[in-house]
């Protein structure tokens, strides 16, 4: 039997085909099928009824591996499907079975019943390779959930998976073509005539387009019209080529265009301007003291492109391998001067509008520097030598700092935190690549502010969207917060948990990556303002308040060590694109054993409001601690507005004194969020109430864990205990309009602005 290893799935034929170089019995070249006891050997074929397809075995290009091959049946015909293969003996094979090369390119295997019929156990066609031949499907399988969809080779000699993929996509009735998950280009919607906008008409004459879409699938295919041959195939730099040219072309794709069917991204950098392309050219530059190499071959054409694009220093690669990966990066002095005798391929960045290439502007300023020497006349030669020393300096600056930043990656502090992490799975970053990543920490790119520093967006040279969180040099955190929330996360597995990628040191700036969740956190929709608050309906509200129970069960009570969080605060809850709930931000966190229940601090961090009274007044913390921010989160949530919100001149009360009143009151609905109308629950709501009380009493035995709370959430037992008087249920002294709180210790200093409701109705 014949194991097809493809990617991340094996698909296990059933077979009796045995691929064996000794001389042996070989199939009929006239014979489309193989049966139980029938030998393929590397110097055969298999070809279609028809002839026009055949399969056979062969070792390819720069690729080790042996392949199982489908290709045109011509002398050098064109090869449409090709995976590699492991040699797998069945302990069990299958009986009544054959296996058959269909004229239109598909590799089926049938199972023959008694009763005359036939099931299909597996095909090619569900598996494609880098090419679409007509009748092969683009989509998914309703029934299955099994993908159809293109993936380019790495590169054009290397038949490994590729980071391009062409893929359908029925809700829109659009092809993509994306990297790395990133939709690159798009064909725009199929017209009434049957031409797709992206797509050049002249390319389509010959196709008629299949689309399906019932319960048992969503697909797309296409057929020729003359019944002749003819394929897409997407290549490694992701172009899907046709038969009479480009159907789509993602390698003109930049992030910021939107030509051609191309898709926005990302803003393009600050040392770009529109127009400039990388384009082909045949030698070899000059290798200066600027040239960088990346021996790293994972990497391929579309990855030297991408960091040669963001690297305001760069201006041309090639490929450093013969196979094509690898990069070298060159500057723009480097560019200019090139060995033609070379016949090696190199892309240079020249600006597609303008008649000649363009140095960063650098020609702007001379053609302005010339214009002001017309008119001034003797003070020209004066004013243009200072400005070319200043710019000579500043650009020798600059490069001196990226230089000392690339050799910066070996530091000590690399150094250190890889062995302090040697044990744990953390990537550790250098400077430089989050420096790209984030566009030199651009504004345009910031998230937010974080209790410890600033968060900016940033993109990998792999196309990876990430969230970059800097630790301020002021702030109370240090390198032993830093190391902690580090060991802490990299230890967490869970759903409901933000996904820590790594790190990066260099001298004072200490640096997490994390997963980039692309909904921001829980304050910006329950704090902005209406609009926003009514993206959250009752049934979002109620899953995320489950998703962070859930996520503080494990934190609690099922990861390896007991953690408590000491942070939690609704902007520190990050939503991933469903709407997910994760729980962000460990760097106050506490490690225990699982023996461990509580524990006294020294130190009192965390957010005033969310606190418990034993903590926040003897530093003592343990699970309930948690448990207490829980109840004020969740009080928050249901409400739509902050613990420290509610003011009014007779009764100046926090969330959690007014939901307590509510509650003595039998009118607990009142603490509802206006903006939910009709979504709400009632009974769900008065659950979730009931449990956010029981959470913020004033005692910590008095507090539910959170499985308790869980198993109230989700209903699987009614609560009998009622709630008691709340913790923190005073009256505080209102000076001129602001609501001014203290604790014990300055760090739980807090000085909080009243706002108002965004809707007029009872509180």
């Amino acid at each position: 039997m014949i194991s097809f290893k493809i990617k991340k799935q094996v698909v296990l034929i059933y077979l009796w085909l045995w691929w064996i170089t000794s001389t042996n019995i070989c199939v009929n070249a006239t014979n489309d099928s193989l049966k139980p006891g029938d030998t393929l050997n590397s110097k055969s074929k298999l070809c279609s009824k028809q002839g026009k397809y055949c399969l056979y075995f062969n070792r390819t290009l720069d690729s080790e591996d042996a392949h199982l091959v489908i290709g045109v049946n011509a002398e050098y015909g064109a090869v449409v499907w090709m995976k590699p293969i492991i040699i797998y003996s069945s302990p069990q094979p299958i009986n009544n079975t054959l296996a058959t090369i269909l004229d239109t390119g598909n590799f089926v295997l049938q199972q023959f019943h008694p009763n005359g019929t036939n099931s299909l156990l597996w095909q090619s066609f569900d598996y494609p390779d880098h090419t679409l031949i007509p009748t092969m499907k683009l989509g998914v399988n309703r029934k299955t959930g099994h993908n159809w969809s293109l993936v380019s080779w790495m590169t054009p000699s290397l038949p490994t998976p590729g980071e391009f993929s062409l893929e359908w996509e029925p809700k829109e009735g659009e092809l993509n073509i994306k990297k790395s998950g990133i939709a690159y280009w798009k064909s725009g919607k199929l017209n009434s005539n049957g031409i797709f906008e992206n797509i050049p008409t002249k390319v389509q004459r010959i196709y008629q387009y299949i689309i399906v879409s019932n319960k048992n699938e969503d697909s797309f295919a296409f057929e020729v019209k003359d019944g002749k041959f003819a394929r897409w195939q997407l290549t490694s730099n992701g172009r899907l080529v046709g038969h009479d040219g480009d159907i789509g072309n993602a390698d003109m794709c930049y992030g910021y265009n939107s030509n051609g069917g191309c898709q926005k991204w990302e803003e393009i950098p600050n040392c770009r301007e529109n127009g400039e392309v990388f384009q082909k050219m045949v030698g070899t530059p000059t290798l200066d003291y600027e040239t960088v190499f990346e021996f790293d071959v994972t990497y391929s054409y579309s990855d030297c492109k991408i960091r040669c694009w963001r690297n305001c220093y760069c201006n041309g690669f090639q490929e450093f391998y013969g196979n094509g990966t690898g990069c070298t990066f060159y500057s723009w002095n480097s560019t200019q001067y090139v060995d033609l005798v070379s016949q090696n391929n190199f892309y240079v960045l020249v600006n597609s509008i303008k008649s000649a290439p363009n140095s960063h502007g650098k020609k702007k300023w001379i053609w302005i520097t010339s214009t002001i020497a017309a008119a001034l006349l003797i003070f020209c030669p004066i004013i243009l030598c200072l400005a070319k020393k200043k710019q000579k300096y500043a650009l020798q600056d600059k490069k001196s700092k990226r230089k000392d930043l690339a050799d910066s990656t070996e530091s000590y502090n690399i150094k250190d935190l890889e062995h302090d992490f040697k044990e744990h799975d953390i990537k550790v970053f250098n400077f430089t690549s989050i420096l790209e990543a984030t566009m030199d920490f651009s504004p345009k790119n910031k998230l937010g502010q974080g209790g410890y520093g600033p968060i900016y967006k940033g993109i990998l040279a792999t196309g990876q969207e990430v969230a970059v969180k800097g630790l301020s040099k002021t702030s109370g955190q240090g390198i032993v917060e830093f190391k902690n929330e580090l060991v802490l996360i990299c230890e967490l597995q869970h759903r409901n948990l933000v996904e820590l990628l790594g790190c990066c040191i260099h001298e004072e700036e200490r640096i997490l990556i994390y997963e980039y969740m692309s909904n921001k956190s829980l304050d910006f929709y329950l704090f902005e303002d209406c609009t926003k608050k009514k993206l959250l309906d009752w049934k979002k509200r109620f899953n995320i308040i489950e998703g962070i129970a859930q996520g503080l069960l494990y934190l609690h009570k099922y990861s390896r060590l007991k953690i408590i969080h000491r942070d939690l605060k609704a902007s520190n809850i990050l939503l991933d694109e469903n709407m997910n709930p994760k729980i962000s931000d460990f760097g106050m966190a506490r490690m225990f054993t699982q023996q461990e229940s509580v524990v006294n601090t020294n130190r009192i961090v965390g957010t005033y409001g969310y606190m418990s009274p034993e903590y926040a007044m003897e530093g003592v913390c343990s699970t309930k601690s948690d448990v207490y921010s829980f109840g004020v989160l969740l009080l928050e949530i249901v409400c739509g507005r902050k613990n420290n919100s509610f003011y009014d001149v007779d009764r100046p009360l926090n969330l959690i004194g007014h939901a307590w009143e509510l509650w003595n009151d039998g009118e607990y609905l009142q603490l509802m969020d206006p903006t939910l109308n009709d979504t709400f629950v009632p009974d769900e709501v008065k659950r979730c109430i009931h449990v956010g009380l029981l959470c913020v009493e004033q005692y910590a035995n008095d507090r539910p864990t959170m499985s308790d709370v869980i198993s109230v959430l989700t209903n699987k037992y009614q609560l009998t205990n009622l709630p008691r008087r709340p913790a923190f249920y005073v009256r505080r002294e209102i000076f001129e309009g602001e609501t001014i709180s203290k604790g014990q210790d300055t760090d739980t200093y807090s000085t909080t602005a009243i706002s108002t409701s965004c809707e007029e109705g009872k509180i």
